[in-house]
């Protein structure tokens, strides 16, 4: 009898590919369900990248396999995006991988550095992706818990007590997702400092540093030594609305360059041309959806979000970053499903539980403002109108 490979048990159907069917189903019944639970932007880019797009897709010549480590046109203008807006002076043609997006990346970069058997440090409460693909890699997963009473950052005296022995690789994400706890440069100071000491990569994933994020955006890249022991993603997707483009780059040395390399060519092609350069005239729109796209239009929705909250009687920070707002669940709740299935099949809204991310994340909910406003009204209205007394 045929059987899947054992890698397969280690995993589940991520979470949103089976709720999404659920989701489907109610919809097809005429439920009307209003999703604000993914973070997909529902913007465009700015005309300027699409028309890049059409007009270079255009041309006859533009069909042909692309080079791995991505156009200098597109590595260049990755560059010029780090010393704009970071101040990290990196040099395109050796310092900078672009991706088909983070997810991909976190796969290359396990396989780079870990092998089976490796330890890797994942947060608890985490992107879920840290955990998948470390597990379906056989590496062996050490969680380090965020908390809400530390700003969701390590706690770095934990750290050092735990067994450090076999670990390659920590994963961070400032600012963070899912619970939107701020970029702190003393947090980078002192991961650096942790990497050295332990000869731990330091793998910081860096796409949120321009959603409803008015102060100055950081980088652990901008610690001094940083790119000996250090690696960040960043992405398009959140910054400049592309989730679908799947365009993503990750900036270090060059010797870890290298080695990523090897594995990224002997796995994928380059990312089509055409949409490379779109993603390179996209870079220098930045100002336009740092001011419109990504503090004003996320900054009504999140007043929204927070209205929800307040209705489910949860408990929230204010000044999150990111495109999203996470909550704590009343004590009445005995676990968070019990609310946020309510919430699906009563109200008619799909929100996140926040046990999806850790179990740290157990008493938690997740809002999405990547909805429209009038879907964000709407689900306002449905939420208020039921008794949650």
């Amino acid at each position: 009898m045929i059987q899947p490979a054992e890698r397969l048990n280690t995993i589940n159907e991520y979470y949103f590919s089976r709720k999404l069917k659920e989701v489907a189903a109610l919809n097809a019944q005429g439920k009307d369900i209003i999703s604000l639970a993914i973070g997909s932007p529902d913007m465009p880019p700015s005309e300027e990248t699409i028309d890049t797009l059409c007009r270079e897709a255009r041309k006859p010549d533009a069909h042909g396999y692309q080079p791995t480590t991505g156009i200098p046109q597109l590595r260049q203008a990755m560059a010029n995006f780090y010393q704009r807006w970071y101040n990290v002076e990196l040099n395109p043609n050796t310092e900078i991988q672009p991706l088909i997006g983070s997810k991909e990346g976190i796969l290359h970069v396990t396989l780079a550095f870990v092998n089976p058997g490796d330890g890797v440090l994942v947060p608890n409460p985490g992107y879920p992706t840290y955990t998948s693909l470390s597990n379906l890699l056989g590496a062996k997963i050490v969680n380090y818990d965020l908390a809400e009473e530390n700003g969701w950052q390590p706690d770095f005296d934990k750290l050092e007590q735990m067994d450090l022995s076999g670990i390659k690789l920590m994963w961070t994400n400032y600012p963070n997702m899912p619970t939107g706890g701020r970029a702190r440069m003393d947090t980078f100071e002192r991961l650096v400092c942790f990497a050295k000491k332990h000869d731990i990569v330091i793998v910081n994933d860096n796409p949120y540093s321009f959603i409803l994020n008015e102060g100055e955006k950081l980088s652990i890249l901008q610690v001094p030594g940083a790119k000996d022991c250090c690696i960040e993603f960043n992405s398009m997707s959140k910054s400049h609305n592309m989730p679908g483009w799947r365009v993503g780059m990750l900036a270090t040395n060059s010797e870890f360059i290298s080695w990523i390399l090897k594995v990224k060519s002997n796995i994928d092609s380059g990312t089509f041309r055409a949409l490379q350069l779109a993603a390179a005239q996209a870079y220098d729109n930045t100002d336009q959806w740092h001011s419109v796209a990504n503090i004003e239009t996320y900054a009504k929705r999140r007043a929204m979000a927070q209205e929800i909250m307040d209705t489910l009687q949860c408990s929230y920070d204010p000044n999150q970053v990111g495109m999203f707002l996470w909550g704590k669940i009343p004590e009445k709740y005995a676990n968070v499903e019990d609310l946020t299935e309510r919430v699906l099949h009563e109200a008619r809204v799909f929100i996140t539980p926040g046990f999806i991310f850790g179990s740290n994340g157990n008493r938690y909910i997740r809002i999405s403002l990547c909805a429209k406003d009038d879907k964000f009204t709407e689900a306002v209205a449905r939420i208020k109108a039921l008794d949650w007394a």
